[in-house]
């Protein structure tokens, strides 16, 4: 297979991304893969692939990265190691941790795991904070009639609750 980029020599570094269940993939060879910013000598993790540490910075874009005021870890440093140095570290790079996140996980919160026993009630009760903040919204908004149906959904949820909570006693 020729490299994409140069169509010359064979391709020996093959790169595949996917985005929103579409599969894109690249064939280069080492010398086209090596200018467009990809180390293909050097091993990558999950992390340096998701934070973007195949491409190579500059020494200049290094020294200015933004450092940890606590512990001085670099964004290069947690890339490398796929932890940070602190809890302060996650006040300094709070910005790019949400994308980072999403992309490990596939969602942007953590939803765990839930003893059986605990399931339903764990369901309901977070159903029911929903339906009372979209009822406050409701109210808020003075849409009054939304307001009347979540209250009513918010009954049910509560006699659901009840009946779960019911169930759980010994």
């Amino acid at each position: 297979m020729l490299c994409e980029s140069c169509k010359e020599r064979d391709a020996t570094v093959h790169l595949t991304q996917v985005v929103d269940g579409a599969i894109k993939k690249l064939h280069l060879c080492e010398e086209c893969a090596t200018k467009s910013g990809f180390d293909a000598q050097s091993p990558l993790s999950i992390t340096d692939i998701l934070l973007g540490m195949g491409i190579q910075k500059s020494k200049e874009a290094s020294d200015s990265e933004r450092r940890c005021p606590r512990c001085h870890m670099r964004r290069t440093d947690f890339k490398k190691t796929g932890r940070f140095g602190c809890a302060h570290c996650y006040e300094t790079f709070a910005e790019e941790l949400p994308p980072l996140l999403k992309a490990m996980h596939r969602s942007d919160h953590h939803t765990g795991k839930i003893p059986r026993k605990e399931g339903a009630r764990a369901q309901v009760t977070a159903e029911l904070a929903a339906l009372q903040k979209r009822m406050d919204k409701a109210i808020a908004t003075e849409n009054f009639e939304e307001a009347a149906m979540l209250r009513d959904q918010i009954n049910d949820c509560r006699k659901r609750l009840e009946a779960a909570e019911a169930d759980q006693t010994p």
